[in-house]
């Protein structure tokens, strides 16, 4: 038996690697091709862009369903916020937190292909950087030496494309690290401050939320007709990006995500992977809040954004003493398992399988015309 785990890793491992073969040139190839029709008709360059990152994130979600990595999802229907511009709010404890979360909302139209990850600058640097890069996600440096400047950036980038290419969710980890990594400065930070010292959960950094309630929540400051103009001006050429003018929506709901690994021992990448871990079940709470509960302040926001993640700790408590988070009001709680299209995936498999075929030939085409 311990043989047969052993090579099921082996394969599974070697499966994900051909995949990222297979999907990711051919997805970068695509879009490179169709650079011609971004400056001509930006709308049809993005359409077919945030389909195709939908279907590589689609990859993702098969590694963990596959590994026997279930989901069950509880709390406020996310679909109350569709199409409408919404920030999400998520606890960190591992390398598998983005997978899951790409795995819960595979099966939600319309919400893989219209969202703007901020992640640490790192994964730039992986396989999947190249991607993330095409798609416009946000890349924020740690470490306090960066943090300011890192914020300046995202305030630019949320103007560059969060805006312009119309995204509507902006998905956002406030705990700036692991929660291994973070808890023990967390608890130390909330001793000198006299606030609770949280187990589940860290003390979340409330900067980036500043930045982006600030340039896309509902108290934001309108800029002036002038300003607006420099902004423009300073800007690369806007045509290219623009896709429907939302400039003027802004951030209308706080998803606050809470996700809950069995056991409190979260999956890692090489599980989603490998599939190294047994088969599990892994929670999904949400929480939706209207932005206008934000207090516009700075102080107040950033009180805000503890007590959220002084909620999700008692959550957490409960969650890990009773198997299930707890109710909201009277209203009992109702779990939602996520269910995947296996027709799907093996559609998509062969669309990526079919592009890579195709882009080989032409390739070869081209090269033995050139000599």
């Amino acid at each position: 038996m311990a043989i047969l785990h052993y090579v099921r890793i082996a394969a599974r491992a070697a499966f994900a690697i051909v995949n990222n073969l297979y999907c990711i040139p051919a997805y970068v190839v695509w879009m490179l091709a169709l650079r011609l029709t971004r400056t001509l008709y930006a709308p049809l360059y993005w359409k077919i862009e945030g389909l195709m990152y939908h279907w590589l994130l689609a990859m993702v979600s098969l590694w963990s369903w596959t590994a026997g990595y279930e989901i069950i999802e509880s709390g406020d229907e996310p679909a109350v916020c569709t199409n409408q511009r919404t920030l999400v709010l998520a606890n960190h404890q591992s390398t598998a937190d983005v997978p899951i979360l790409m795995t819960a909302w595979n099966p939600r139209p319309g919400v893989l292909s219209n969202l703007m990850w901020i992640m640490d600058r790192v994964f730039k640097f992986t396989n999947f950087g190249i991607v993330s890069v095409l798609h416009k996600d946000f890349f924020i440096q740690a470490g306090k030496a960066r943090r300011d400047a890192s914020l300046e950036e995202l305030r630019a980038h949320i103007h560059k494309y969060y805006i312009p290419l119309g995204r509507q969710f902006m998905v956002l980890f406030p705990e700036g690290g692991f929660l291994h990594k973070r808890r023990e400065i967390s608890q130390r930070f909330a001793e000198k401050n006299n606030l609770p010292k949280l187990e589940y959960v860290s003390l979340p950094r409330a900067g980036a939320m500043k930045v982006i309630m600030e340039e896309v929540g509902p108290h934001r400051e309108q800029p002036s007709t002038s300003k607006s103009e420099d902004k423009k001006d300073n800007n690369f050429n806007q045509n290219s990006v623009k896709v429907a003018n939302k400039s003027g929506d802004g951030i209308e709901w706080i998803l606050d995500v809470t996700i809950a690994y069995p056991e409190r021992v979260p999956l890692h990448l090489t599980d989603v992977v490998c599939g190294i871990r047994s088969a599990c079940t892994t929670h999904i709470h949400y929480r939706l809040y209207p932005s206008s509960e934000v207090p516009s302040d700075s102080e107040g926001m950033t009180n805000w954004l503890y007590d959220r993640f002084i909620e999700k700790d008692k959550m957490l408590e409960e969650f890990y003493r009773t198997g299930q988070f707890p109710a909201k009001g009277s209203t009992p709680l109702v779990t939602r398992p996520v269910r995947q299209d296996n027709v799907r995936y093996l559609i998509l498999h062969l669309f990526f399988l079919a592009s890579t075929f195709i882009q080989y030939k032409i390739c070869c085409a081209l090269l033995t015309c050139l000599w």
